[in-house]
C-alpha cells in the first residue's frame, strides 16, 4: 500500500517531544512549526518508508521542519532537478534543514556543484549556507572529487569568509577545512587560502582562518595525508 503524507505527518507529530523543541531553539534551529523528533528516529522512518519522490514532495509542502527533514531522506536524488532544489533553497529557515538537505539529497545530484558556486554568492543566510555545506559535503562525501574541481571553490571562500552571520561564517569554515583534508596538494592549496583570509580586515575572516589551521596543520591531519599520499593510486 502506498505511504500516505498525512500518517507519516500523524506519525511524526506522535513522536513530537515539545522539551526536546526548546532544546532544539538552543542550538539555533527554528522551533517554528517544529515538533521535536530525533534525527535517529527519522532516520529509522526513512528506512522503512524507503525511497519515495512523491511522498518527498508533499512532506516539504507541509512545512513541518522534522516533514522538511525527512523529505530530504526518503527523496530520490535521480528525480531532483534544479527546479526543486531551488524552491526547497527558497524555504530554507534552519540551518539544520540545510545541512540535511544538503548532505542527504543535493550532494548526490548532478546540479551539486553548479549550485555549490551559484549558492555561495547568494545574499540570503541559508541559501549562502547551503552553497558552502555543498562544498564540504562535496570534498569529503565523495572520496573521487577531483582535486582541481574542488580547488575551484577556494576562491569563493576567501571571497565570502568577511560575512559575518554565524551559519554562514561557520560553513565557510568547514569548506575551507574539509577541502584542506582531501588531499596533500589541497591541504597545501587550502592552508596558503586561509593564510590569505587572515590577512582580511575582518574578525570573521580571521576567525575562519585561525580555526582552519589550527586543524589542517595539525600533526594528526598531516599523518592522515601522508598515508593517504602512500597508498596505491594515489
Amino acid at each position: 500500500m502506498k505511504i500516505q503524507p498525512e500518517d507519516v505527518l500523524k506519525k511524526l507529530k506522535s513522536l513530537g517531544d515539545p522539551v526536546a523543541v526548546a532544546g532544539m531553539a538552543r542550538f539555533g534551529i527554528n522551533p517554528e512549526n517544529t515538533y521535536g523528533v530525533s534525527v535517529p528516529a527519522l532516520r529509522r522512518m526513512a528506512k522503512e518508508i524507503g525511497r519515495d519522490h512523491i511522498l518527498a514532495q508533499r512532506l516539504w509542502a507541509s512545512g513541518i521542519h522534522e516533514a522538511r527533514l525527512l523529505a530530504g531522506l526518503v527523496d530520490d536524488p535521480a528525480t531532483v532537478n534544479e527546479a526543486q532544489m531551488e524552491a526547497w533553497a527558497k524555504d530554507f529557515d534552519s540551518w539544520d534543514v540545510v545541512d540535511g538537505s544538503c548532505s542527504n539529497l543535493f550532494e548526490k545530484t548532478p546540479f551539486a556543484y553548479q549550485k555549490a558556486v551559484a549558492w555561495a554568492g547568494r545574499q540570503e543566510e541559508y541559501v549562502k549556507r547551503a552553497g558552502f555545506v555543498l562544498m564540504a559535503r562535496l570534498a569529503v562525501g565523495t572520496k573521487k572529487a577531483d582535486d582541481k574541481t574542488l580547488e575551484t571553490f577556494l576562491p569563493y571562500i576567501e571571497r565570502e569568509a568577511d560575512d559575518t552571520r554565524n551559519f554562514v561564517k561557520k560553513a565557510v569554515n568547514w569548506a575551507l577545512r574539509q577541502i584542506g583534508k582531501h588531499s596533500p596538494a589541497l591541504n597545501r592549496k587550502a592552508i596558503a587560502t586561509a593564510r590569505q583570509i587572515a590577512q582580511q580586515d575582518s574578525p570573521d575572516a580571521r576567525w575562519i582562518a585561525a580555526d582552519a589551521l589550527r586543524e589542517l596543520t595539525s600533526p594528526a591531519v598531516q599523518a592522515r595525508l601522508r598515508a593517504k599520499k602512500r597508498r596505491p593510486g594515489r
